[in-house]
């Protein structure tokens, strides 16, 4: 295929960047179409201007496809939610995508990072886990599903240092 055709319709090689404020709305739709509570689009908009906070965008051609979201505090960290177009997961992008974010993270003297996950989310427990993560403990109940149901959050954390 013609090199520019292939950027056009998105046959590039995924990106890893900044995130911009005029990402705020695609991330938000991501979000929203990952979990059951969605943050919106003013949520993003004020991330992406807190000084505090590191957003990195997942572009493959023209399209957001992917970013995670950490806020930082002193030599920590938490990552705040990574998100996958639900058509491009299974390739290795979250993967990709967290390393990245990590990297960032160290560079700017972060030195412990902390997460939150679903006790049931299998596909992100093990992502989490191959990248150096390890449970720390339990939130017995911590989120919500739409139905009423309390579900558990394991809280984890991995070292840069």
């Amino acid at each position: 295929m013609i090199p520019w055709l292939s950027r056009w319709w998105g046959g590039d090689t995924p990106a890893i960047e900044p995130a911009t404020l005029r990402d705020a709305a695609r991330l938000a739709q991501l979000h929203a179409a990952s979990f059951h509570r969605g943050w919106g689009e003013g949520e993003f908009e004020t991330m992406l201007t807190e000084r505090n906070t590191l957003v990195h965008r997942l572009r493959q051609g023209r399209k957001v496809i992917g970013f995670a979201v950490s806020r930082m505090a002193a030599d920590e960290a938490e990552i705040l939610s990574i998100a996958i177009d639900a058509g491009q997961r299974g390739r290795g992008l979250s993967r990709d995508l967290l390393l990245t974010h990590l990297g960032h993270l160290a560079g700017r003297g972060i030195r412990t990072i902390f997460l939150e996950v679903e006790e049931n989310n299998q596909p992100a427990r093990r992502l989490y886990e191959r990248v150096g993560f390890g449970v720390i403990g339990r939130r017995e109940r911590y989120y919500k599903q739409p139905g009423g149901e309390h579900l558990n959050a394991l809280l984890m954390r991995r070292d840069l240092s």
